[in-house]
């Protein structure tokens, strides 16, 4: 095939913005230091996308049939559930998460429970011999007829193996280890990752075949590669957890298919990941009421209620800019509740440093946690413990009012079945809300009105 002398582009990591020279910062997208220098492709060769697009004609929209619960289950239920209840044919799922958190052995597990099913899947794996994974499968115990491993990462032979298998289920791990011959730029690059992506996709939706592009992660938390990967996709999951803890969590911040709501949770075991169904009683094991400075709230996932403890420690500080500390919560919002405390409730923090702990590396970022938030600081500050059994649900504004909170009827059901027998709530107004057996609400409206409630303030 004749092709053009190859000539160099520059392109933005961030949005794909290609210019001749490079720039400080990308007009498209304001990104600074975003641009690496590629090889034009359309100099070297036709666009593949123009080869893999089949000539279609519109179709009034009434007329278009579309099975919504035609979906594939992987027979992971947390994975299910972050999906939307499943693969929808001819999706693409970028699957991301930080070297060594479970990625490939998430992936062959839920690989090896589709192939038991009877349905072929194929394993592509960039970053490891088929040796290797079957080391792997052996210690995970999967052992399914029809899932097929190979090691590749020559785009070509990658769609030949997709066409002549013809799986219910792909996985490539990792995107960033395919290489197009035609492409000189190495693998990893901007445009390498770019339209192997695209052609594996364009292939994946023209076949019905829902396919898991297993990708890297930057010492930032981003997608390593461009960002219009994730605009190429259909699904990102982010798989997260400590790297001291053996705790997974695994959330979808987009789903073309579903909510990006959806919590799952997985425990690292020897033989591989395991389902946490009731996460709370993890996260409250060691939970003791009889601390100060340690409240409880129950936190929305999606459809899941996680009950979560908030732990506070405030101390007087040797230096005349006293440090505040936040893990798991929103560091702005955490300072905002701090200026709230001082100023509408009376308590003098502008000498003692601050600690706010979400404790089992969870993140919690709604404004429901702001109450129990609050508590929790003014518990440690005062050394006095709070109520035994008691969960603290509400959004604290800037005149110190407290506000009300979506799904309040679940997170209230939830923490009863746990155990709780009080909870600490937003005052109703009108609200049709059902008390839990054997618990006791008590409504605020103010934050320094609960504070004097349990002596916190004077």
């Amino acid at each position: 095939m004749g092709s053009k002398k190859a000539k160099l582009v520059f392109v933005c990591r961030e949005c794909g913005h290609s210019s001749v020279k490079w720039l400080g910062k990308c007009p498209q997208c304001n990104a600074w230091n975003s641009y690496a220098e590629e090889i034009d492709p359309e100099a070297i060769r036709p666009s593949r996308r123009s080869m893999l697009n089949t000539p279609s004609k519109p179709e009034a929209l009434r007329e278009i049939k579309a099975n919504a619960a035609n979906r594939l289950k992987t027979g992971i239920g947390e994975l299910d559930r972050v999906l939307g209840g499943g693969l929808v044919a001819g999706s693409a799922v970028l699957f991301a998460g930080a070297p060594g958190i479970g990625k490939s052995t998430l992936t062959l597990q839920a690989a090896n429970k589709v192939a038991l099913l009877g349905n072929p899947v194929l394993y592509i794996t960039g970053e490891e011999s088929a040796e290797q994974i079957k080391l792997r499968a052996t210690r995970l115990k999967c052992d399914a007829a029809e899932l097929f491993v190979v090691a590749e990462t020559n785009l070509d032979a990658i769609r030949n193996h997709l066409a002549n298998i013809k799986p219910a289920l792909a996985i490539v791990d990792s995107v960033q280890t395919l290489y197009d011959q035609e492409l000189p730029s190495a693998p990893g690059s901007v445009g390498q990752v770019r339209e192997c992506a695209a052609a594996i996709i364009m292939q994946a939706k023209a076949s019905g075949t829902p396919v898991f592009l297993v990708g890297h992660v930057t010492k930032d938390g981003n997608v390593a590669g461009p960002r219009t990967l994730e605009h190429m996709v259909d699904t990102v999951l982010s798989f997260e957890g400590e790297k001291y803890q053996s705790y997974r969590l695994l959330r979808a911040s987009k789903n073309r298919f579903g909510g990006t709501g959806e919590l799952g949770v997985f425990e690292m075991r020897g033989d591989g990941l395991a389902e946490v169904e009731n996460a709370s009683r993890i996260f409250l094991d060691e939970y003791d009421h009889a601390r100060p400075g340690c409240t409880v709230v129950p936190a929305a996932e999606g459809t899941r209620v996680l009950l979560v403890e908030v732990q506070a420690l405030v101390t007087r500080s040797p230096m005349a800019n006293p440090r505040r500390r936040f893990t798991g919560l929103d560091q702005n919002r955490a300072h905002m509740l701090l200026a709230v405390l001082e100023r509408r409730a009376g308590l003098r923090l502008a000498e003692f440093e601050v600690y706010l702990n979400i404790v089992g590396g969870v993140q919690v970022e709604e404004p429901a946690a702001d109450l129990a938030a609050c508590f929790a600081v003014a518990s440690s500050a005062r050394e006095i413990k709070l109520p035994p059994s008691t969960v603290f649900i509400g959004e604290v504004g800037l005149s110190g009012e407290v506000r009300n909170v979506a799904t309040l009827q679940q997170r209230l059901d939830e923490s009863s079945k746990l155990g709780f027998t009080q909870a600490v709530i937003p005052r109703q107004r009108g609200n049709q809300l059902r008390t839990p057996r054997d618990m006791k609400l008590i409504q605020l409206a103010d934050l320094r009105e609960g504070l004097e409630k349990f002596f916190l303030v004077e």
